[in-house]
Parts: structure tokens; sequence; C-alpha cells
């Protein structure tokens, strides 16, 4: 069966709204929920997340643009017009992360709180996000595999393809998945963040060697290039992590300024 979805959601006065980013916005949001919850748990207030985002979130969007841009420099330099058409897709999310990071390290450098125990809470959330944002690649027809003849292929243009997107979306979900289970029995600073950077690397390492639209730097996909890059760093942070055996950052609000509607006093324990 051949998909042909109209990647245009609807229109509101004139104006086109596609699937791809109403599906990223759904999984933003539903993650959220999460890390918001786990926020909670540790003594944050409830809109700490959304501070975050508020952070994070445009710079982590501006920073997979400008991955994906960076490698078709061909096309976008002899398109220029094109390179803020977000709406017509084209963002990594290698690049997202990079940059999201960044932003999350100045965030975290000015509140004094360690960025490590910022990304443990964060990066289920994230791994969930990706899951979740994949199918927008799925309503655009892109992010596919080469020919198969699998019977879970689908057919685009008339060839049988791997649904790449698919796979990667079912590895996010049980990555997240494993995530928060894990950290309910293991919550040492560290391991959900080194957990992640393994985990996500060897999944988009394989899941990259099936796609027909890598990037790449010269004949090296740079997706698996970053995800032997992220196994590594994952795997250092993960020992570091079992040889510390760290506890996890906690805010300890005053009950009694709380109850008096002040602002809460946060006494920071690292």
């Amino acid at each position: 069966m051949e998909f042909n979805i109209d990647p245009v959601a609807f229109r509101i006065f004139g104006i086109e709204i596609y699937w791809y980013a109403i599906i990223i916005v759904t999984g933003i949001i539903i993650a959220a929920q999460f890390a918001k919850k786990e926020f909670v748990k540790r003594g944050f207030g409830e809109d700490f997340i959304y501070d975050i985002l508020f952070v994070v979130l445009p710079i982590g969007i501006l920073g997979a643009r400008f991955w994906y841009v960076l490698f078709e420099w061909d096309y976008y330099g002899a398109n220029p017009s094109q390179i803020l058409n977000f709406r017509a897709g084209g963002l990594a999310i290698h690049g997202g992360i990079l940059f999201g990071s960044i932003a999350l390290f100045i965030y975290a450098k000015k509140k004094q709180i360690p960025i490590i125990d910022l990304m443990d809470v964060m990066v289920p959330s994230l791994v969930l996000a990706q899951g979740i944002g994949r199918w927008g690649n799925f309503a655009n027809s892109e992010a596919h595999g080469g020919p198969t003849n699998l019977p879970w292929g689908i057919v685009i243009d008339g060839v049988k393809v791997h649904p790449t997107f698919l796979y990667e979306s079912l590895g996010d979900v049980l990555i997240f998945l494993f995530l928060i289970n894990y950290r309910k029995k293991n919550p040492s600073k560290g391991k959900q963040t080194a957990i992640y950077f393994m985990a996500y690397g060897v999944l988009r390492f394989f899941v990259e060697g099936l796609r027909t639209d890598s990037l790449y730097i010269g004949s090296l996909r740079t997706a698996q290039l970053v995800s032997i890059v992220y196994f590594i760093l994952g795997l250092g942070l993960f020992i570091w992590a079992m040889k510390k055996d760290l506890p996890p950052y906690y805010n300890k609000i005053s009950k009694d300024k709380k109850k008096a509607g002040k602002k809460d006093r946060i006494v920071k324990f690292k």
C-alpha cells in the first residue's frame, strides 16, 4: 500500500499548517510533562521546566536547522531564501541536541545548578519527543530507507522501502521506557545521560545505515560519525558515574515561606 499523505494538515486564513510542525510540538508538550513531574519530585517549581524550554527550545531548533543547512549547502547556498523555511522540514536532531546543550549549559551556570542533573531529568523526555517527532518525517514522506521486501515496508513513489522513521521511533520509545524505569532504582548523577548517549548512539548508527537521505562529510555519514562520538562520551560518563556514585541534585523548598505565599527559598545540594 502506498502512502500519499498531504503534509498540510489544514489552513488558517490561507496559512498552511503542516503535520510536521503539529507532531513535533505535540511531542514536546507530552515529553515536557514527564520532565515536569521529575523536577517537582526533586523540589523544583512546576514552572521550572517551562523556564528551561523557553531558553533551550529556540536555540535547539535553530541549531537543528543550522546543522541541516550546513551539510546541504549546495542547495541552500543556491537558494538562500529557503534557509529559514522551517515548515518544509529539514531539522537535524544532532544539531538540535548540540546547540540545545550549549543553551542548557549557560542556563545551568546562571542558576548555579549542575548541568548533568538537568540533563539526567530531561534526557528521557528528549528521547520520547524524538520518538514522537519521527512521525513528522512520515507525514513528509522523508527519512525512509532503501528498497526492501519485508512485510512492514511502506511504498513511497512506487517503491517499497524501509520505514526507518518507524524503526527509530520504536527504538526511542523503548529507550524512554527503560530510562524512566531505570531511574527509580538507579538515580545516581550522570547515569541517565550516559545511557541515553550510548543507547541513542547505537540506535541511530544502525538506522542511519538504512536511510537514503543521510547528510555526509565526504563519503561518510555524518549521523553515524556523531553516533560513535555519542557512544564514546556516554561510555566515559557511565564509568565516571559508576565510580563516583553521586546522589542527584535536589532543591529543598522552605515550607514556611511557601505557606506564607512568598517566594520559595532554595537550598542547593550538590
